[in-house]
This record gives structure tokens, C-alpha cells and sequence, in this order.
């Protein structure tokens, strides 16, 4: 019996480390003996429970945590404490199919942590599909690839080649911009009144725009706005305009469906590589739900913030700026659980150059850089607000120690406690909505009796969370209202060098060229300011 409750480290209860000490492994814990973890609950600090029970369990109130598995809180009689160990009770835990419940507190005890540090151990097989089922990342990764799939097929219907080559080459090996554009691609003009094109006076006749089916520089076929744009289409610019004129463009959708949209095989190859690596471990971390949250507004917020100051003739697609607030949240795990990882230096160095690495290739020609940089900004932000306090921080905090709930499936998942467990025991399995309920009773009882850091650090939340929104709504509201612009903000998303003459910063504005066949006309075309 002893052999077996001490080879089951994971499951049954370890030997009083008082009466055998040398015996005993304990982990890091907080004062109170809880594992806790950076990825439950933003707004406690207690610990939860790290596997799911088809039984309610009961626990004597006098009972303490002593070493046992997590909602086990008794010992077991029959354990000889001076039984010699025939194996390292260690022994398992670097080998990634092990499941550990009861190591460190913010290391090895959550599988997110194991995932982080054992990457390189692991197939690609159980990199990309293993562990817990991650909905968010397969549904769009779906959802893209199957997007992708569309847009291949409508350019070659349109130009009779999957992928542009005609009139340049896409180094992306992708569609053309004019059908990315026609398919939702965040393009300004098609957005709002836009400087160059409501207001031009280059002549008495209206402004046309390349076709989705367009192949060739001349003769090229000429739309209209509305025709280039899609969808139900947009008002026309008319000669001797205004950028105040009624109605204006207003495809705000172009903020989000570029999020499913990618220039071609190049992109949507790097970018789901990401996505099915570094985003399942993210997801698997810190649930669905939050995940969901930080990957929808980082990729907006990219758009947002390249609308306002990147080249307004850009055609701009891609996940890019989601996986970059996806990065965000990598980085600020690290740094949260910085004490408890085996090699942070090493972790922080590649997290740095996969970041080092991204904005500098953004700097290239045509390419939209603030969509990457919006895209990491908001990722912290939103990290601050829902992964865990800090470790260190915790370790200074000293807080009641909630014992978990736990449900009656089979599924494991993470539970705030209730007012009737602030006593640090458990004694019975309430259902959520009971928990719920006991918060809306009483949700000051919450609150009472925090020390002064963990209000310090609800502050700072809060503060991130009002940044985040203060950000979206005053991009937003210079984005349709103001439309100011920032002189050297060009240079965050270009190099100022200049190749056959042209400016690489100047390249993706929009340009305007007069055309005498037959009769005089104005027309936007430039192929290279697409890439």
C-alpha cells in the first residue's frame, strides 16, 4: 500500500513531510500551501482545482493540506512513512505524456507550463492536435482556410489564374489585391471619405479604379468605386467633391473579415503555422473563452491603427495582428512565471526574436506593419486584464486560501469559489449557478478583507482595460471623423530607401494618373503599391 500511494504521486497522498522529510518533495506554494496558476481566474488569486470528480467530495473542516492531491485531503492510515522508495517519485516529470497534478504551483502543476517547456520534445503530431480540444484556433483556422480556398477559385475565374500573375507577379503566391479588395480586404476608400479621391480636382470627370478582373496596365479595364469595393457597394466620388460629402463610404466589416482573408500561400502558410503551434498552447492555457477575446481584438485593433497611419492605398489582409496579441500573451507569461521556469533567459530570447523578426520583415515594401504593432499592443493589454497576478506578486499577498468545487462531469474546468467556502474548505460540490448566485447575494464579500497589493494590482488592471477601450474609440473616431495623419509614423512600417527612384515609404499611397483614350479620364492605379 505504501509503494503504491508513493508511486502515484499525481493521484493519492504523499507521507507527512514532518514525519519523513526526506521523503518529500513539496512545491512551491502560496502561504496558505494552494497551488495556484497565472491562467485561472483574472480576478482571484486562489487555487483551483487541476482535475474534475464524478463524485462530490466531503472534507473535515479540520482538516489541512498536507502534501495530498488537490481536494484530497486526508491521508491514507495505512502508509508506511519508512518504506525506501524504489524509483524517484520525479522520475516522470519531463516526459510531456504525463500528466502531473501536484508539482510546482505555477510550473509543472499546469499542462499550459508543460506545454510551454516541452515544445521541443514533443511530434509535430501532438504539437498540432493533442491535449485538450482548442475550438477557437480549429474554427478559424477552418473558417481561413476554407476563405482561402474561395479566393483562389474567384481569381481564377475572374483573371483565368489561380494566382495573380498578370500584370506583376504576387510574391505571396496569392490572388490579386483587386480581388482581395473586391472580397473584403480593409481598403480606405472603401471605408470613408478619403483624401485624393472625394476631394480630387484633377479633372471634371470622375475617378475609375481597377477591376477585380484586371491583368494588364494598358489597356486596363475601369471601374467605378463601388464596382472595385463590392459587397452592396459604395457612393461614388463625384467631380469637385468634399471630404464632407454625404453619404460616405462605410464598409466598417472591412475591420474584421480581413482577419479571414490572406494574400496567398506565403502568408496563410506562416500565419496558420503560428496559429496551430503557438496558438493552441495559448488557448489550452488560458480557455477558449478569453483566448476568443484577445485574438478577435488584437486583430481588429491591428486593422484600426493601420487604417488610420498606414499608406491609404494598401490592400491589408490577414491573422497576423491577432497572433501577434496571441505573442503578447506568451510574453507576459513568461514574465509572470519567470521564477519558475527552467530556462527564462533562453524562453524571453526566442520569444524576442520571433518578435525582432516579424517587424522588421513588416518594413518591407507594401507591407502593413501597424496591423503586427496594434495587434501586440492590445495583446498586453488584454493580457494584464485576464491571465493571473504575477507570481512574485502573489507570493506577497496573503490571502485566504479557497479550497475548490467541483463538478459532477466528467469534462474538468475551472470555477470561482463561492461565499460558503471562504472558511478554505469544501464541503460539497456546488453547481456554478449556485456560485453565481452566491456572488450576486453578497459580491461585496468578494472583495473583503484584500491586502492592499491586490487592490494595487486590480487597479492597474482596470487602468489597461480603460487604455484598451480609450484606444479603439479615439482610432476609430480619427479614423471617420478627424482623419489626421503622423508624419514619421510611416517609418514604423517602412524603410526610407529608395530603389529605381521610388521612395519604399512612398509606395502604397494613392496615385493618380490622367488618361486621354478616348475621352479624358482619371484612374488610380499603381500594382506596386499592393505588396
Amino acid at each position: 500500500m505504501a509503494a503504491n500511494d508513493y508511486y502515484n504521486v499525481p493521484y493519492s497522498s504523499h507521507p507527512n513531510p514532518d514525519q519523513n522529510p526526506s521523503h518529500s518533495s513539496h512545491p512551491k506554494q502560496d502561504p496558505y500551501g494552494a497551488p495556484v496558476s497565472p491562467v485561472s481566474s483574472p480576478f482571484s488569486d486562489q487555487a483551483y482545482p487541476t482535475y474534475s470528480s464524478s463524485r462530490p467530495l466531503s472534507v473535515p473542516k479540520s482538516t489541512r493540506y498536507d502534501g495530498a492531491a488537490l481536494g484530497d485531503q486526508t491521508s491514507d492510515p495505512f502508509t508506511d512513512h519508512n518504506a525506501v522508495p524504489l524509483r524517484s517519485p520525479n522520475e516522470n516529470l519531463d516526459n510531456p505524456k504525463v500528466r502531473h497534478y501536484m508539482t510546482d504551483s505555477e510550473g509543472q502543476l499546469h499542462p499550459a507550463r508543460r506545454l510551454s517547456r516541452d515544445r521541443g520534445r514533443r511530434t509535430w503530431k501532438e504539437r498540432l492536435f493533442g491535449g485538450k480540444i482548442t475550438w477557437v484556433v480549429y474554427f478559424f483556422t477552418i473558417v481561413q482556410l476554407i476563405v482561402f480556398l474561395v479566393e483562389i477559385i474567384r481569381n481564377a475565374v475572374l483573371t483565368h489564374s489561380p494566382i495573380e500573375i498578370h500584370p506583376q507577379f504576387n510574391p505571396m503566391i496569392g490572388p490579386s489585391p483587386y480581388v482581395l479588395i473586391n472580397m473584403g480586404a480593409r481598403y480606405v476608400p472603401c471605408m470613408r471619405n478619403t483624401p485624393g479621391v472625394q476631394d480630387n480636382t484633377l479633372s471634371a470627370t470622375p475617378l475609375s479604379f481597377p477591376c477585380p478582373n484586371t491583368t494588364s496596365v494598358t489597356p486596363a479595364p475601369e471601374c467605378s468605386l463601388s464596382e472595385l469595393c463590392g459587397f452592396s457597394g459604395v457612393p461614388n466620388p463625384h467631380p469637385n467633391g468634399s471630404l464632407n460629402d454625404k453619404p460616405a463610404p462605410n464598409q466598417w466589416f472591412r475591420f474584421i473579415i480581413p482577419i479571414f482573408l490572406h494574400a496567398g500561400f506565403v502568408h496563410i502558410g506562416f500565419n496558420l503555422l503560428l496559429q496551430l503551434t503557438l496558438g493552441r498552447d495559448m488557448e489550452k492555457a488560458i480557455g477558449s473563452v478569453r483566448f476568443l477575446l484577445v485574438y478577435l481584438a488584437s486583430g481588429i485593433f491591428g486593422f484600426v491603427l493601420g487604417g488610420n497611419f498606414a499608406p491609404n492605398g494598401i490592400a491589408s489582409t490577414g491573422c497576423s495582428g491577432a497572433l501577434f496579441g496571441v505573442l503578447a500573451l506568451e510574453l507576459l507569461d513568461l514574465l509572470y512565471t519567470w521564477r519558475d521556469r527552467r530556462t527564462p533567459v533562453r524562453d524571453l530570447a526566442l520569444i524576442l526574436l520571433d518578435v525582432v523578426i516579424s517587424f522588421v520583415l513588416g518594413l518591407l515594401p507594401g507591407l502593413d506593419n501597424f496591423s503586427h504593432i496594434g495587434g501586440f499592443l492590445m495583446g498586453l493589454l488584454l493580457g494584464v486584464v485576464i491571465l493571473h497576478s504575477p507570481g512574485a506578486l502573489r507570493e506577497r499577498i496573503a490571502k485566504d486560501a479557497y479550497a475548490p468545487f467541483y463538478s459532477n462531469s466528467s469534462t474538468q474546468h475551472l470555477r470561482a469559489p463561492s461565499s460558503e467556502n471562504v472558511s478554505g474548505v469544501a464541503d460539497r460540490a456546488a453547481p456554478a449557478a449556485d456560485e453565481m448566485k452566491s456572488f450576486i447575494k453578497d459580491p461585496v464579500g468578494f472583495f473583503r478583507g484584500r491586502k492592499p497589493l491586490w487592490w494595487a494590482w486590480w487597479l492597474i488592471r482596470a487602468i489597461a482595460l480603460v487604455g484598451a477601450l480609450v484606444a479603439f474609440i479615439v482610432l476609430l473616431n480619427n479614423f471617420y471623423t478627424y482623419r489626421k495623419s503622423c508624419v514619421w509614423c510611416k517609418y514604423l512600417s517602412c524603410l526610407p530607401i529608395t530603389s529605381h527612384g521610388v521612395n519604399w515609404c512612398d509606395i502604397g499611397n494613392l496615385t493618380f494618373t490622367t488618361q486621354q483614350s478616348p475621352a479624358p479620364t482619371k484612374r488610380l492605379f499603381d500594382p506596386s503599391m499592393f505588396y
